[in-house]
């Protein structure tokens, strides 16, 4: 069949770009809808998205909208790649905090900056998932946004709309893994379950030897080699002394947790009081939040030089585009052909991960067929990684309570739940700051 495909937030031109560029590497006949409220960002999208259609030959047809509703009557699929203030707004969540000694390298899913985007985040996403039940209550949607469980928990509590949250870090770690192991990643078998980012993988095997012995010894090997200083790294994902905090939880837990210390850090603000991360400082040398700014200013302008420009698509371009990351049309087919892939999403807990409360949505395997993305029964967590997860799951309900009702009580609750603040007056001081900083966003 025809895919007609709805991608709201379009003006994130990287991701558009790889919808396009997957679109392509699979032949599939579309017709794909780019939405954005954001007009120059929109204009580079469809532009870009035009250049690369045409330079393929590629069965699609495109539109552009400020207004989803007038695109969303008779979308097969919607995924929502959505950033309420975009790269500015992102900067306050973790600007505003450092003020008050708190340091993070992404700010995006928990801490200060993870609870200041999900107020942001949460209406919007709330007002989507309505319209999509109003207007293509069949399509499969799909949620990239950040903080996902809130975003996720959200969309489902306050509408039903069957939101399935997609997010490529378990793959990345997948192959960290394979890497550390000295394997094919196509050879990796494993079981990994928890929240968006820090989702631990309890199993391991490759082929049919398991692997978890391997891992607990390399993460022995790690800690007995602890770096006294870690130099700049070029990858966000990785110090070139390989995650020392990752490799730690998993010598004393076990179990290895998505996704590396970028995000992981974020998830034990106790262990890292003022940014201290081996005599760096997270955010500002160790996994810069800035060099992660300026990279994705960077390439926006890169790709707005590509699209706007007179010439056609450069010959390499669609070579060098290796797609999005999260699978999403591998998955919308596998839907459409039945085909059973197994892939990670984050859905609520219906019983598949008994040792979590019942409805948090839970990062875990999912199977793919024509009934769409279904979680898999996962083995009980041991009781002392449910207790990593445990406050996570209560400061998510509690961050999406105070978006929902414009709770400024709740808000302080969740900074206070998150444990990266020094005392509640901080929490309090905190909230009203980043809630000013933010207020142009807010729905409040």
């Amino acid at each position: 069949m025809d895919e007609r495909i709805v991608l709201i937030g379009a003006g994130s031109a990287v991701f558009t770009a790889g919808l396009i560029a997957d679109l392509i590497r699979l032949g599939q006949r579309a017709d794909v809808a780019l939405v954005d409220p954001n007009p120059g960002a929109l204009n580079v999208a469809i532009h870009l998205a035009q250049k690369m259609i045409a330079a393929s030959g590629a069965p699609l047809t495109l539109r552009a909208a400020l207004d989803r509703r007038d695109v969303l009557p008779g979308a097969t699929a919607v995924i929502c790649t959505v950033g309420v203030g975009g790269r500015r707004a992102w900067e306050q969540d973790v600007f505003v905090p450092r003020r008050y000694g708190i340091y993070a390298p992404v700010g995006d899913t928990v801490g200060p900056g993870g609870s200041s985007r999900a107020l942001r985040m949460i209406p919007a996403m709330v007002d989507i998932a309505r319209d999509v039940l109003d207007l293509a209550p069949d399509a499969l949607f799909f949620n990239y946004g950040n903080p996902m469980a809130p975003v996720c928990r959200a969309m489902r509590k306050a509408t039903g709309a069957p939101v399935v949250g997609l997010c490529h870090g378990v793959m990345e770690t997948a192959r960290y893994l394979a890497r550390s192991l000295d394997v094919d990643v196509a050879d990796l078998r494993y079981m990994a379950a928890g929240i968006n980012h820090l989702t631990w993988f309890t199993q391991v095997a490759v082929g049919e030897e398991d692997a978890m012995p391997r891992l607990r010894a390399i993460a022995v090997e790690r800690a007995a080699e602890a770096p006294a200083a870690l130099p700049a790294g070029d990858s966000p994902y990785e110090s070139p002394e390989d995650n020392p905090f990752t490799w730690r939880l998993m010598h004393w837990f076990g179990a290895f947790p998505a996704v590396l210390d970028r995000h992981v850090t974020e998830f034990f603000p106790q262990f890292f009081r003022d940014g201290s991360f081996w005599h760096k400082r997270l955010g500002v040398d160790a996994f810069s939040f800035e060099g992660t700014i300026a990279d994705g200013d960077e390439t926006f302008a890169e790709m707005s030089a590509v699209a706007l420009s007179d010439d056609p698509l450069p010959a390499e371009y669609l070579a060098q585009f290796g797609g999005e990351h999260e699978q999403v049309m591998d998955i919308i087919r596998a839907v459409r052909t039945d085909s059973g892939l197994v892939v990670s999403a984050n859905l609520p807990n219906a019983g598949q991960a008994p040792s979590l409360p019942q409805d948090v949505i839970v990062e875990g395997p999912a199977r793919v067929d024509r009934h769409g993305v279904t979680a898999l029964p996962q083995p009980a967590l041991p009781a002392a990684i449910t207790g990593t997860l445990a406050t996570r799951y209560q400061w998510v309900e509690t961050i999406v309570e105070s978006a929902l009702e414009r709770s400024r009580d709740k808000f302080v609750q969740a900074l206070v739940l998150d444990g990266a603040v020094s005392s509640i007056d901080q929490a309090a001081a905190l909230a009203d700051d980043l809630l000013a900083a933010q207020a142009r966003y807010l729905q409040w």
